[in-house]
């Protein structure tokens, strides 16, 4: 389950996972085998130092915090450093975020990755934090800095090899195990690496920095666009370098980075990421919303010069009214099509008044002319009983 891994410098004796131990280890976490990583390197070299300088590095970007129950009672510089531990601004990830020696296959496969390819100290998954994606090299000031640029030649080899996905697309290899968000544009930019340097060795670390950044500038100088006033990184590795003690000192979200190619130390995620263009993305972004805002109001100006007024008040027609005046809409055509709302309400009040003004004259017509006709019988009645009597009158004479 484990071998010997040399000691600390402090005399502390370490102890390595095999491959058995990795895998047990995989089910305590509960992750997959292959997401734990492998047997730090150089550990039969130079002992428990790298191994531990990776672990340190791991601690520093994770920055667990202290529980505070735990140290009470203890020596009063003892609580305020885990205050100040509690206090400070989160770190990144946790265990689980953190993968060692992680194989890059640039041939074969992830559980078989051929020679020559590469190998990152630690691989972190944080999209939580806004790294959905950082590979770590730890180096104690021992190697030469030739050693470590060529690193650079085996994970551009793997940053640009292909595979087919379970979808069936053709993608960066490195997608087909990670996710990460598309860059905005056409930004085709590899995953970040990050160096961490550890003055262990006799070389310096400001050196050590320099040099790899020159030997490696072929694989992170971007094109300088002029009228964004920031750097394009397409096809390029964003490389980032601090020292352990930096880390330690500021963790993730202190100026204790320098991106290759940058002037000033700063947070990781700045470092890692391109604020210029995603300022001036957002520029963009703010003209575009201010031009269109100024197109909409002068699509609006336009349409309320050329908006009708009421032909009997001369107000505008309100936009509901515009739009049911519109026969383009009509299901049931609006009966006053040029007035206002109000006032076709009132001339539909005036019309229906008018309707029945007509209808009650109507009929005060037909009761007079039932009443004229009522009297014409009457009188024609009266007639004809006139008639009658006279003629019974003149029957009478003759028979006497």
């Amino acid at each position: 389950m484990a071998v010997d891994g040399g000691r600390t410098r402090g005399g502390e004796e370490v102890r390595l996972l095999t491959k058995d131990g990795l895998a047990a280890a995989a089910i305590d976490l509960d992750r997959e085998p292959e997401e734990v990583g492998g047997i730090p390197k150089s550990a039969g070299r130079s002992g428990a130092s790298h191994p531990m300088t990776v672990n340190e590095t791991v601690i520093a970007l994770i920055r667990p915090k202290p529980d505070l129950d735990l140290v009470a009672g203890e020596p009063a510089e003892a609580v305020a450093a885990a205050q100040a531990a509690v206090d400070a601004p989160k770190g990144i990830g946790s265990t689980t975020s953190y993968a060692t020696e992680v194989a890059l296959p640039v041939k074969g496969t992830w559980k078989n990755p051929a020679i020559g390819s590469a190998r990152a100290d630690v691989v972190v998954i944080a999209p939580d934090d806004n790294v959905p994606l950082l590979l770590i090299e730890v180096d104690n000031c021992t190697e030469e800095a030739a050693l470590i640029a060529a690193k650079f030649d085996k994970y551009a080899r793997f940053f640009q090899r292909k595979d087919k996905d379970t979808d069936g697309i053709e993608k960066p290899m490195w997608r087909t195990r990670w996710s990460a968000p598309a860059w905005e544009g056409y930004e085709r930019v590899h995953p970040p690496v990050l160096l961490v340097f550890h003055q262990v060795g006799k070389r310096s670390a400001k050196s050590q920095m320099e040099r790899v950044a020159d030997l490696t500038r072929h694989h992170w100088q971007g094109r300088w666009h002029r009228e964004g006033g920031f750097h394009s990184y397409d096809g390029c590795i964003p490389i980032v370098a601090t020292t352990l003690e930096l880390l330690r000192e500021h963790g993730p979200a202190g100026p204790a980075f320098w991106r290759f190619g940058r002037k000033k130390r700063q947070p990781l995620l700045d470092a890692i990421g391109n604020p210029r263009r995603e300022a001036a993305l957002a520029r963009s972004r703010q003209a575009a919303r201010e031009e269109e805002q100024r197109r909409a109001e002068w699509e609006a100006a336009e349409r309320e010069a050329l908006r009708p007024v009421c032909a009997e008040c001369g107000r505008k027609f309100t936009d509901d009214r515009l739009e049911a005046t519109d026969f383009r809409n009509w299901q049931n055509p609006e009966s006053h099509p040029h007035l206002c709302e109000d006032c076709q309400s009132r001339a539909v009040v005036v019309e229906q008044q008018a309707e029945a003004d007509e209808r009650d004259r109507q009929e005060q017509e037909q009761e007079q002319e039932q009443e004229q006709e009522q009297e014409q019988e009457q009188e024609q009645e009266q007639e004809a009983e006139r008639a009658a009597q006279k003629a019974g009158g003149w029957l009478s004479r003759f028979r006497t």
